[in-house]
């Protein structure tokens, strides 16, 4: 039998993790009003938080003690974390999922763009311009002005926004800081942000769906978040990234077969560009680490030649 190469796993390991997330996403979605979203949130959060201690735990991640400037930054990270959840699953349970999931996708290209603006990183004409073509696709899917566009429209766009926050201030954070008491950090944020909400809402009692849809969404975002520690293990990140698109391809499945949801066409096309944008972006984004790294090879034979 033919061994996967690291790639190879990496991508399986993606197409796992964006799948985990897009199922848990459902599930959320399928409880809709029959359960307070802070109510979710706990019960979910609970479980992710207390998994993601274990695991933090067995790979001795706790031992490390973050800096001042490390602790303010996964402040700021989990603080966005809470945003983005309560964004984007109040935005989920009141628009199609694929909807929802297609907006998610633009995050590569705004992360790209924040980094241009707040960071002062290059950013050539060629990313510029698939960052504006994101845009475009972006449009094409919330559609202002017309019958489809909604107050939860904006909540996935803010969605966005908060997870752009969250991946630049994780691209800010020391390199020797450990990614498990990172992750444990925002999870346990945003279990006590979602525990102060809930304490101004009525609990409601669980049946046997309702258990079964929290015990799924938890189980799965336990998935997720394990698939996603190994995927940053296993083959080349520029090679692996672009299969993170697989998620949307789950949630136009799932809305299909769950809700008989039908996106569409102009939100088929604006989904369509902003995956072609984003993947170009990060096509890109490998080619320049790539010449960089053969760049800095170079000087450095060049200079040892020298000497």
């Amino acid at each position: 039998m033919t061994q996967l190469s690291d790639n190879a796993r990496g991508v399986l390991l993606m197409i796992g993790n964006m799948a985990a997330f897009t199922f848990s996403d459902a599930c959320v979605k399928a409880i809709g009003d029959a359960l307070p979203l802070s109510q979710v949130l706990v019960l979910r959060g609970f479980v992710a938080s207390a998994f993601i201690f274990w695991l933090a735990l067995r790979l001795g991640a706790l031992r490390h003690r973050p800096a001042p400037r490390d602790a303010a930054l996964m402040l700021l990270r989990g603080m966005a974390e809470c945003g983005a959840a309560f964004f984007f699953l109040t935005a989920l349970r009141n628009m199609p999922l694929a909807n929802a999931t297609a907006l998610l996708q633009m995050v590569p290209l705004t992360v790209t763009l924040g980094s241009a603006v707040f960071f002062g990183e290059p950013v050539g004409w060629r990313r510029w311009l698939a960052i504006a073509g994101g845009f475009c696709g972006m449009l094409l899917i919330v559609r202002p002005g017309t019958e489809g566009f909604t107050a939860f429209s904006v909540y996935a766009l803010l969605a966005v926004g908060a997870v752009t926050l969250r991946d630049l201030t994780t691209r800010r954070l020391s390199a020797a800081l450990p990614s498990m008491q990172v992750t444990l950090s925002s999870a346990v944020l945003v279990l006590l942000f979602a525990a102060a909400w809930s304490l101004g809402e009525d609990w409601q009692p669980l049946d046997a769906r309702l258990w079964g849809l929290v015990l799924g969404t938890s189980a799965l975002i336990v998935a997720g978040y394990t698939l996603s520690v190994m995927v940053m293990r296993v083959g080349e990140v520029g090679f692996i990234a672009p299969f993170r698109y697989t998620g949307l391809l789950w949630a136009l499945l799932l809305g299909l077969l769950l809700w008989g949801e039908v996106p569409h066409p102009l939100t088929l096309l604006g989904a369509a560009v902003i995956v072609a944008m984003g993947s170009f972006t990060l096509w890109r984004e490998r080619q320049l680490r790539r010449a960089g790294a053969r760049a800095q090879v170079a000087a450095a034979g060049a200079k040892t030649r020298r000497t």
